[in-house]
């Protein structure tokens, strides 16, 4: 019997759709090579919602949400002068992407920084530095912190503006994306560093708190505590000493970004944000509106996200290693999108397009 699995689609903004697009050719390939049925359903998130609907997280677009396996989600965000036309409690992070971490509760952001030495061209950082590769998985708390706190503007006495922004975690919200990060340490190296900042918030200080309480469950790891700062200088002087890092909300976000950076684009970095009863798979960058419609867009962090997708949702990990390959082999092949730089003179440039038939043209060897 054929196994069905339904996808809400959620294309986005910019260059969302054209990327979409390539990563739905993967799964319509899988389906010809297995005996399975991905049900797509498209729906409006972001800017696009917002100016079809009025709003960026339409009740039909939640509808369709909460009734898949699975949630694939492009790119979301416009430029500023456009930005500026949506009010701002419905701009596509605060009106879209926040309510739909909250709405699925995914606390627990997977993000590989990975570079093969195969790639290694693309890295800014030196050869040396770089070495065999990077391969790092950034496990990251999503819905907490800074960015979910309590958020308070207005006038002191003295007429002055000002604003207040609340930190928060309780020790649930730490504990369980401390497991988290440890069961992933124990499928790895057995090595985890956990990035805080301790020596100024005590937000870390509880945070590290609970990590030597939930230690004593992973006797196999090793834990090597970094400050946020450090762990930003070290990610581009020694990449290799990182295996699995943990952080909280914000210092993910920073971090995770400037991964993007010591591999040489965020075009090279899904991620998958997990909850107790289903996950979204998005790419880590943003919409790119300059570049919308040119079909120069690198597809890889969508169709990666699609990869995740399959291995973590619905556990077709053969075929998920099998999506890695094909992509990276494109890549390795001597082939590039425009984002991505490189002193090889013989690296050819392609389209979004053409990286998609590259793409199913060594997958559709491989499954």
């Amino acid at each position: 019997m054929t196994q069905t699995y339904t996808i809400a689609v959620l294309a986005g903004d910019g260059i969302g759709p054209e990327i979409t697009e390539q990563a739905l050719r993967v799964l319509q390939l899988i389906e010809q090579k297995r005996d399975i049925k991905y049900d797509c359903i498209a729906a409006e998130f972001g800017a696009s919602a917002y100016f079809l609907t009025g709003k960026s997280f339409p009740e039909e677009t939640k509808a369709i949400c909460d009734s898949a396996d699975a949630i694939l989600k492009g790119p979301i965000g416009l430029s500023h002068e456009a930005s500026e036309k949506i009010p701002v409690e419905e701009r596509p992070e605060r009106g879209a992407l926040l309510p739909l971490r909250r709405r699925l509760n995914t606390y627990a952001n997977f993000r590989p920084i990975s570079l093969p030495k195969g790639m290694a061209h693309f890295s800014p950082l030196k050869k040396e530095v770089v070495g065999e590769g990077i391969n790092i998985m950034l496990v990251r708390e999503l819905i907490g912190g800074l960015y979910f706190g309590n958020k308070e503007r207005g006038k002191t006495k003295n007429g002055l503006r000002y604003v207040k922004e609340t930190l928060e975690y309780d020790e649930l919200q730490i504990r369980q994306i401390l497991h988290v990060a440890f069961k992933e340490a124990m499928k790895r190296k057995k090595v985890l560093h956990n990035i805080h900042k301790s020596n100024v918030l005590i937000s870390s200080v509880l945070w590290n708190e609970i990590l030597d309480e939930v230690a004593k469950d992973y006797p196999e790891v090793t834990v090597v505590q970094m400050l946020v700062d450090a762990a930003a200088t070290h990610l581009c002087l020694n990449p290799g000493q990182f295996d699995v890092m943990v952080t909280e909300n914000m210092f993910g976000d920073i971090l995770s970004d400037q991964g993007g950076g010591i591999l040489g684009s965020l075009g090279l970095m899904p991620s998958a944000c997990m909850g107790p009863d289903k996950a979204y798979y998005e790419p880590s960058h943003g919409s790119a509106p300059d570049i919308a419609g040119k079909n120069i867009a690198n597809p890889y962090s969508m169709i990666g996200s699609v990869a995740l997708m399959l291995d973590m949702s619905f556990n077709m990990n053969t075929e998920a290693k099998a999506v890695w390959t094909a992509m990276q082999s494109v890549f390795e092949a001597g082939y590039s999108t425009s984002d991505l730089t490189s002193t090889n003179t013989d690296i050819k440039l392609l389209s979004t397009t053409e990286f998609g038939d590259k793409i199913i043209e060594e997958l559709n060897r491989l499954l």
